[in-house]
């Protein structure tokens, strides 16, 4: 019997195609999605700068080779490195993701749209620095903005429907995707080179989700999506010098996407691409908290006032979330390092009925060793309100919700403590929006002089002027 497959090369998979046609020719209108694409735009360094005083994380930065410089080359905010857009890229993607701070979409995939960063900012300041060199015009911030946005859509569509943690894949495949068809189009690349792109991109498959998970938790997951966005630089220079791309990437039989790592199973989707995703994106604002127990860690601060002079008197506490939060951070047994603690439910509820607050240093281990956290955590039960899963998925919620209750040895119990909506959520960002200018003023300060402060924060605030600025002039704002 003949087992002949036909070699005549196929059209390319849909789904390159609509990736690729968005990148390329989508003209963002919505005066929301570019506002908060500033907003996100001043969070996302913000959280890069607080992590910028932690040794783990900027032990990984810097060029390949000690000392390596690149004339020219794109420039990493709040360091002095000047490095290719390849290194760079992963300089500022393992920053801005280090403390688990930055923003977050959730769905049937799990994600942080704005890891897309380190790949736009990178390649936009690297082509602006050629162009002036070159005596040409430099891109503008609207560029950058405009970038943003669209990684974040074509992340965020594409996490709606399909959930890559339920095959063990992590959601750092998406940022690798949107990341290459956003860089390969500012750097010029036509519709057949941003779909050889996109296309080896899903070739590459996906890193495992081990790293996030017990036993195995570690710090893996705070460079694992600068690594995906500088793999997404990476691919789209490639492509740019004439390589090819593979048409059939998620759709041939036996070796492609679907049928090696998505059980078969073609993507599904809701909605098409526009800037539904950046107008309705998460933002981490009060707690570096994997984004599933913000609302819990909310709960647990606003109770701190009525159990934190009876902690020994705890006899339970009750968590009640939804089956996201169960599978991803309910854990118990010991946690053996910062990555472990941030992704335990019970660990940033403890945090904050004992302190009143959760902050990234409470995850170290001059923290975790105070034997109330452990002692505290060994009294959460996590319960699964099925109706809040429904809501998490519903488009017109989206809701992340928890409740704590705190029962006694006496008998006594506090009250039922229930938010539906963190404070980043889109139903509350006229309450989230000046704590968000207040984190970035915070984080600005861990590593910047006044005067240099006082710049940076004018042109944030001012849109228009924002989007106008060259981008190399914009980073050069953030130079140590």
């Amino acid at each position: 019997m003949s087992t002949h497959i036909s070699n005549v090369r196929p059209k390319p998979d849909k789904v390159l195609v609509d990736i690729a046609d968005y990148a390329l020719k989508y003209k963002i209108k919505s005066a929301e999605a570019y506002n908060t694409a500033r907003l996100c735009l001043m969070d996302t360094l913000g959280c890069g700068f607080e992590a910028l005083s932690y040794p783990a994380c900027t032990k990984l930065m810097g060029p390949v080779v000690p000392g390596a410089v690149m004339p020219n080359g794109a420039k990493v905010p709040g360091t002095s490195f000047q490095l290719d857009p390849i290194m760079a890229a992963f300089n500022i993607g393992c920053m801005i993701r280090w403390l688990d701070f930055n923003n977050a979409w959730l769905a049937a995939e799990w994600g942080h749209p704005s890891d897309n960063l380190g790949g736009i900012l990178a390649t936009a300041d690297y082509l602006s620095r050629l162009n002036v060199a070159a005596g040409k015009k430099p891109l503008v911030m609207r560029d950058v903005l405009a970038g943003t946005i669209k990684a974040h859509e074509i992340q965020g569509v594409i996490a709606l429907e399909n959930s890559f943690n339920r095959v063990g894949l992590d959601h750092v495949v998406l940022v690798k995707v949107a990341s290459t068809a956003v860089v390969t189009t500012m750097l010029g690349g036509t519709r057949d080179e941003v779909i050889n792109a996109v296309s080896n991109a899903w070739i590459d498959g996906g890193s495992l989700r081990t790293y996030r998970h017990a036993p195995n938790t570690g710090s893996r997951k705070s460079w694992a999506a600068g690594d995906a966005t500088s793999r997404a630089v990476r691919l789209a220079l490639m492509s740019l010098k004439g390589e090819m791309g593979y048409p059939s990437a998620l759709t041939a039989k036996t070796w492609g996407f679907y049928h090696v790592l998505f059980k078969g199973k073609p993507f599904k989707f809701q909605r098409k691409y526009g800037s539904y995703v950046m107008e309705n994106v998460l933002f981490k604002i009060s707690f570096p908290a994997e984004f599933h127990a913000q609302s819990a860690v909310e709960c647990a601060v606003r109770l701190h006032p009525k159990v934190k002079n009876r902690l020994d008197d705890i006899k339970k506490v009750v968590i009640t979330t939804h089956e996201s939060a169960i599978r991803i951070i309910d854990k118990k047994g010991p946690l053996s390092n910062p990555a472990d603690r941030d992704h335990c439910i019970q660990y940033m509820t403890a945090i904050g009925l004992i302190k009143g607050n959760l902050t990234a240093a409470d995850y170290e281990d001059e923290v975790a060793k105070d034997p109330r956290v452990d002692a505290l955590r060994s009294k959460m039960t996590c319960v699964e309100k099925k109706q809040w899963n429904r809501d998490y998925l519903d488009p017109d919620k989206r809701s992340i919700a928890n409740a704590v209750q705190v029962f006694f040895k006496d008998g006594s119990k506090t009250e039922n403590v229930e938010v539906e909506y963190p404070v980043g959520h889109r139903r509350r960002r006229k309450e989230g929006i000046p704590l968000l200018e207040a984190k970035f003023r915070t984080n600005l300060a861990r590593r910047f002089p006044a005067k240099q402060r006082a710049a940076i924060l004018d042109l944030c605030g001012n849109q228009q002027r924002l989007e106008a600025t060259p981008v190399h002039e914009f980073v050069d704002l953030f130079v140590i």
